[in-house]
Formats: C-alpha cells, sequence, structure tokens
C-alpha cells in the first residue's frame, strides 16, 4: 500500500514538474517577438540592433526572393530576388514595435532605392517584412511619420510576410568576432571586428545617416 501511495505521489510530482516546464517555456515564448527587415549590410544592421535594451538577439539573413536556402554569394549575385535580412528578435514588455520600427527607418537612408550607402543593388535595399496585420499597420504608420520628419519621399516598402533564411555562421556576430581573417579588402590578418568597423567608415553609412536624420539617428558613431 505504501508503495502505491509513494508511486502515485511520484506521477503527480512529475506531472507537476512538466506542466510548469510547459508554462515557462510557453511564457518564454510570449516575451520574444520578431521584427523582419533589410537595412543594406547586414552586418551593420545587427550591430545596430543588439545595442538597443530588449532586443535579445539578431539574425542576420535573407528574405523577399525565390531560392530556397540561398548563399550569400547567389544574394550578392543578383536575381535571387532576396535582400540581406535581419531578423530582430525582441522583449515587446521592454522595448516596443513601434519604437523598433522607429529606430529602423532613422539608421538607414530610406530615400535611396537602389541600395545603401555604398552597397549598391537589389539586394542591398530596404524593406520591412510585415508578418501580420498588425505588424503592417505598425510599419507603415512608422513610415508616414518617418516621412513627415524627413520631409523626403520614403522609398522603403512595407512588404507582407516572407520566408526568412539565416546566413550561415561566418555572417553572424560578424562586427564583434574575434576570428582572423586571411585576407580582406581592407586589411591582412586582421579582426572581423577590425575589417567591419573599417568598412563601415569606408562605406559613409554613420555619415549619410547623421545627414539625413541630424540627432535623431540612434546609431550614428
Amino acid at each position: 500500500m505504501n508503495f502505491s501511495y509513494n508511486v502515485r505521489i511520484i506521477a503527480l510530482s512529475v506531472t507537476i514538474s512538466l506542466g510548469a516546464i510547459a508554462q515557462a517555456t510557453t511564457a518564454k515564448a510570449a516575451e520574444t517577438e520578431t521584427l523582419l527587415v533589410a537595412g543594406g549590410c547586414f552586418w551593420c544592421v545587427e550591430s545596430d540592433f543588439e545595442s538597443v535594451k530588449g532586443v535579445k538577439e539578431v539574425i542576420s539573413g535573407f528574405a523577399g526572393g525565390t531560392v530556397k536556402n540561398p548563399t550569400y554569394k547567389q544574394v550578392t549575385a543578383g536575381g535571387t530576388g532576396h535582400y540581406e535580412a535581419a531578423q530582430i528578435q525582441f522583449d515587446p514588455a521592454v522595448v516596443s514595435l513601434d519604437q523598433l520600427l522607429s529606430m529602423y527607418f532613422r539608421s538607414v537612408d530610406p530615400t535611396d532605392a537602389g541600395g545603401q550607402f555604398c552597397d549598391r543593388g537589389d539586394s542591398y535595399r530596404t524593406a520591412i517584412f510585415a508578418k501580420d496585420a498588425v505588424q503592417k499597420a505598425a510599419a507603415t504608420q512608422a513610415k508616414a511619420q518617418a516621412q513627415a520628419a524627413l520631409g523626403q519621399t520614403i522609398v522603403t516598402p512595407v512588404l507582407g510576410k516572407t520566408t526568412f533564411y539565416p546566413a550561415d555562421a561566418y555572417h553572424q556576430d560578424y562586427y564583434k568576432s574575434s576570428e582572423r581573417l586571411a585576407f580582406s579588402s581592407v586589411g591582412l590578418a586582421v579582426k572581423k571586428s577590425v575589417a567591419y568597423k573599417r568598412y563601415r567608415d569606408g562605406c559613409g553609412r554613420d555619415q549619410r545617416v547623421k545627414q539625413l536624420w541630424g540627432s535623431a539617428a540612434p546609431f550614428t558613431h
């Protein structure tokens, strides 16, 4: 009788524990939202938004094209229809969708339809990929507000939900990586973080954003 009782107690404890784990997992998932944007070089978008309080992670990748699981080489060569994109994972209790969208417009040149800064071509265009009606409405409103604040026509489209393909590990966290490159266009045997900074400075991203947005630009150095 005692053995049967103990078995029931153990079974009940296991059930309660599993329920608690499931609730915790659900709660954690509920605390994370995603926003998918294209803002030119995805290393730069990742660097910018991972500095925002409430953003948990930014993943560099590709979106909006017709080829499944595209490579970086395929996308930058053109013809796949993909944008370099960044999936921003954030806690809406800390930073809101509206705040992120406002920062997004003020971190790019939304008047440029041919690319961003020194990076030219379709894969470097800006765009917001709204995953639902709520995001579409918020993005459309943010675009109108940014256009009114800038006083120029914003060409960044608000597009619909699309498949996001993460880029390979080489491109993730590039801006802060201590991995050394054997060769790069900005020097020999330099860390990725150093190569990134030299690229960003040389590309004129911060200079152009600051020219457009002035003190409203959230990420200019």
